[in-house]
């Protein structure tokens, strides 16, 4: 619906989120809040990362207690987890020290992890738009015309094909943490395809989430990339199989 209140933006146009969601269909369960992660705030968290979680977190629960059965997402729902997209330094940073925690907590899945991340580098390695060894996608136009359709089938290294959850759910990129209620971009206010079905457009605009208020992303990226040195957006699995700065 070109971006508007009921439809989801153009997958990669809208932070390239999502693929092929109109591949499954869903009973309209009420959401299952376990699906969304940890979404309670810590008074005693002093990450800069860590508060900016919670906000958005936060503003993601409001969201799901507005929508109530509108919002279908629940585990083994990944169609969202299809299709790669950019990540800024901040979410790949994240992603790596998710990793090292899980190589702390559960070596063997962390293993699978990395297996799957290795696996899908070298598969999208050919015609990547970007430079293949750092892993940082080109800015130019044409190299933003190309991603458009680069890739979109394939699954996220971080999913477990066998479950059908994320591995580093806790890590997620902040795309993955937005997606599903109404949240606003340059087209619009767009919407998973498959929530929100028989509601109104009015209806979907009083459930909007707001996921960063105060724009405090930007802050922490800018200090991301002065402290590991590399400035620009990249994919989950090159991010993975990156050192990281922790």
């Amino acid at each position: 619906m070109d971006g508007q209140v009921g439809g989801l933006p153009d997958p990669k146009k809208c932070n390239r989120a999502m693929h092929n969601c109109d591949a499954v269909l869903l009973n309209h369960a009420a959401p299952n809040r376990e699906f969304f992660g940890p979404m309670s705030l810590n008074p005693n968290s002093t990450s800069s990362d860590s508060q900016l979680l919670q906000i958005v977190d936060a503003s993601l629960l409001a969201a799901a207690r507005k929508s109530g059965p509108w919002l279908v997402c629940k585990p083994g729902c990944w169609q969202c987890c299809i299709g790669v997209f950019a990540i800024n330094q901040l979410d790949a940073e994240r992603l790596r020290k998710g990793l090292l925690d899980l190589e702390s907590t559960d070596p063997d899945r962390a293993r699978r992890v990395r297996e799957r991340a290795v696996a899908s580098v070298e598969k999208i390695s050919p015609g990547f738009p970007g430079d293949p060894v750092t892993g940082l996608l080109n800015q130019t136009p044409d190299a933003e015309a190309q991603f458009e359709s680069f890739a979109n089938d394939e699954i996220c290294p971080v999913l477990d094909p066998v479950t059908g959850s994320c591995d580093l759910y806790a890590s997620r990129p902040m795309t993955c943490r937005v997606f599903g209620p109404p949240v606003r971009s340059e087209d619009g206010l767009g919407v998973c395809e498959l929530c929100y079905h028989g509601a109104t457009p009015e209806e979907i605009a009083a459930c909007e989430m707001v996921p960063d208020p105060d724009d405090l992303e930007s802050q922490l990226l800018d200090q991301a990339e002065r402290n590991n040195g590399v400035r620009g957006e990249t994919v989950v699995a090159f991010a993975l199989l990156r050192p990281s700065c922790s």
